[in-house]
């Protein structure tokens, strides 16, 4: 964007007048965006729908998250609510392999941020270390199951609100289990 005429902010605009024409309630939706800016249009221009809007963090190496956690308190003061990082920016290993919780991670939540997070299964085997998705865990990582022992992780420790999955299955099993919602 702009594209013939089509701003950005009549892009952010026109998602949330088809939600309304379509009379979803703002409570069901999750505006999701990797441009900040998507955020805080929605949460000026729609407060109903701008509660639950989603700033997808675009975090592609370990060295990305420094700056993504310097940017938490100007996140806080523009009113976002909600951050959605890739998992492995949430966990780390400590020094027995086990995964725990990331600086970052604790960052968030201390800055009363909610958070969701992307994606729990996209990578393949975990046999062969995750690739992406677990490159903060790789050393940790041993079997498929390590994904439940991630998931428990994300859920219990880190405190995510939600979970973005390629196989729903996997997330569907785990709130069962625990009675999540």
């Amino acid at each position: 964007m702009p594209y013939n005429g089509f701003t950005q902010e009549m892009y952010a605009q026109k998602m949330i007048d088809e939600y309304k024409q379509a009379g979803v309630h703002p409570k069901r939706v999750w505006p999701q965006s990797f441009n900040v800016n998507d955020v805080l249009y929605w949460l000026k221009k729609e407060p109903a729908f701008g509660k639950q809007a989603v700033s997808l963090e675009d975090l592609n190496t370990p060295e990305e998250v420094d700056a993504a956690k310097a940017r938490i308190p100007t996140l806080v003061k523009q009113g976002v609510q909600i951050v959605a990082p890739p998992t492995w920016a949430l966990v780390t290993l400590d020094d027995q392999n086990k995964i725990v919780p990331s600086d970052y991670a604790k960052a968030l939540k201390a800055a009363g941020l909610d958070i969701i997070t992307w994606t729990l299964e996209r990578s393949g085997l975990l046999k062969n270390g995750g690739g992406y998705y677990y490159q903060s865990v790789t050393d940790g990582i041993k079997t498929d199951g390590d994904t439940m022992v991630m998931l428990d992780v994300l859920a219990k420790e880190v405190g995510v609100i939600g979970v973005f999955s390629d196989w729903p299955g996997t997330v569907t099993y785990y709130a069962n289990c625990m009675g999540l919602q």
